[in-house]
């Protein structure tokens, strides 16, 4: 979920593997959680000890997997011999927390951020939202130029075929599940499934949905784009709207927005976050300019954005 720690974008070394082949489900990061002991800490043999099975109530491949999206989606970070939960991560998913069950979309946009706007594990995810501007694609199609982005980021990585398309098919699964065949666990719906960003348009051909986003909270919107420009333009008070819009890893091409809805969004900002946000259009130059915003202040957008 990008609140337990600050990581900067893993765009210069690629991850294409992990998950398994499962796409994220929507209570594999509760069951994460409640694995938590001693102020949120997780031992990491808890996902390699025999007893895991049982604990997690799916088989060994899917304990790696959720242990993987874990990682990936912010829920914990490597700490000496086992993992740390965050402290803003323990308000949402514990007992009586802002989402215990991982229900409300918030939880699904704060995911689909983390790896697609982040790029921590994710590189996938990263390059598909991001640089992937064609009206329809299918999996065969985005093989090769996956392959060739990736191997500009690592030029001496040894990269497999089957590597790049498994990732490939898992990550569109994500966003779009299967509609008939597959096991039982393909028809379980994916978290960031419900976020509406992807459809196939055709039996293997795929699209973006690009748009307004109804279940995208302002306020994580105004977290993604702080979040964005602190990796991208540091200790700039300003930042265009073009680079919100366009900028890859930018909340606009991130959450697949359009002009409008973006430019409504950053207008409504000022009122949203008391003025430490706010928006101007003059000569035909928009941007959005910032004042001081504390750490504090980011986890009450993402406090605010359940509810």
């Amino acid at each position: 979920m990008a609140i337990s720690q600050t990581i900067k974008p893993a765009t210069k070394r690629i991850h294409l593997s992990g998950h398994e082949t499962f796409p994220l489900r929507q209570m594999w990061l509760k069951k994460t959680f409640d694995q938590a002991i001693n102020a949120g800490f997780i031992k990491k043999t808890t996902f390699t000890d025999e007893s895991a099975i049982t604990a997690f109530g799916v088989g060994k491949n899917m304990v790696s997997s959720i242990r993987h999206w874990a990682l990936a989606c912010g829920i914990m970070f490597e700490e000496g011999e086992g993992y740390r939960v965050g402290g803003l991560v323990m308000e949402i998913l514990q007992d009586g927390g802002l989402d215990p069950y991982a229900e409300n979309p918030t939880t699904a946009w704060l995911a689909h951020w983390q790896l697609a706007g982040r790029c921590y594990r994710s590189t996938t995810w990263y390059w598909l939202f991001n640089h992937v501007t064609a009206p329809t694609y299918t999996r065969q199609e985005l093989e090769e130029p996956l392959t060739r982005y990736a191997l500009e980021l690592e030029p001496k990585r040894r990269l497999s075929a089957s590597t790049i398309s498994r990732d490939l098919e898992t990550c569109l699964r994500s966003y779009a599940p299967r509609a008939a065949g597959g096991s039982p666990e393909d028809f379980a719906e994916p978290l960031l499934g419900e976020l509406g960003l992807l459809q196939e348009v055709h039996k293997g051909q795929y699209a973006f949905r690009r748009g307004p986003k109804a279940t995208l909270h302002d306020g994580i919107f105004a977290y993604a784009l702080i979040d964005f420009w602190d990796r991208t333009a540091v200790g700039e008070s300003s930042l265009a709207f073009e680079a919100i819009a366009y900028g890859a890893g930018s909340p606009g091409r991130v959450f697949k927005l359009d002009e409008e809805s973006i430019a409504q969004r950053l207008i409504s900002l000022a009122d949203f976050t008391g003025g430490k946000l706010a928006w101007t259009d003059s000569a035909g130059l928009r941007q959005i300019h910032r004042k001081n915003i504390s750490k504090e202040d980011r986890k009450e957008m993402i406090r605010r954005a359940y509810g």
